[in-house]
This record gives structure tokens, sequence and C-alpha cells, in this order.
């Protein structure tokens, strides 16, 4: 079975990885971002290694996303950033491993990637989060 793997930021986020200064959150130096750079890329390698990686890709910061919806039948597109609070999906993961506990088990290693120097070093300090979620290979495996 496939699952993809999310993981969420905001625009803040972005900023702070660039090294520009957010309130109330620390900055991350370039030794930050590269130890979490070497992180993703070893745990990519690895789930590439085992058979399990299927896809991974990180997106660009909010601020170059589009969203476009239906306003009385009418596309209107609004540009990035949305509400500096709002988290969007910052990268992932798509994995095929024998069960979603696997899958949950691979996304919990996540916990352990390097963050910036003053939050407590690990993602886990920083409490972010993964999505794990099943894909739907045909509408017959949809589960509403």
């Amino acid at each position: 079975m496939k699952y993809m793997i999310m993981v969420y930021g905001s625009q803040q986020d972005y900023d702070a990885l660039a090294g520009r200064a957010v309130p109330g959150q620390p900055t991350w130096s370039a030794e930050d971002f590269a130890a979490m750079g070497g992180f993703m890329e070893e745990f990519s390698k690895e789930l590439a290694g085992s058979g399990e990686l299927v896809e991974t890709r990180g997106l660009t910061a909010p601020v170059h996303a589009r969203r476009v919806r239906l306003e009385h039948g009418v596309p209107v597109v609004t540009d990035g950033p949305y509400a500096e609070t709002q988290e969007v999906l910052a990268g992932y993961w798509i994995v095929e491993c024998e069960s979603f506990d696997r899958a949950s088990e691979i996304a919990a290693r996540l916990a352990a990637c390097p963050g910036p120097s003053g939050s407590g070093g690990s993602a886990a300090d920083r409490t972010p989060f993964a999505d794990v979620r099943p894909i739907a290979d045909s509408r017959n495996e949809l589960e509403l």
C-alpha cells in the first residue's frame, strides 16, 4: 500500500529558515539549515535503500503559492502567503510499505530532524507534526 507523509510550515517558518528574524521564533543559521538538509537527505536515502521510497519533494515558500477557487462560477486567484498562522504543506514523501503502522513509524522518525539553535534542537521540541494518509489507487478504495 502507498502512503503520503506530509509535513507543514508557515511563511514565518520559511522566513526563519532563510535566516530572517521572526518574532517569537529562533533564526536558523547556515549550520542549522545544513543539519536539517543532511537529516532529510539521509532520511530519504534510507527509505530509498529499503525500497519504501516512491517519491519525495519539498515545496517552496507560501509566498510563491496561488490559491484558485470558484466565486459565483468564476475562477478567482489569490497570491500567497495566506494568513500568517495558517500552516501549509511544506513537503511530502510517498512511501510504499506493508502497513499504516509502518508508514506511521517512518513519519515518527521525522521528530529527530534537527532545528535551529535555541529551539530545543530537534523537531520534537518544536511540536511539529506530520500527517500520514493512505493513497487510493482507484475510486473504489475511497472510504467516505
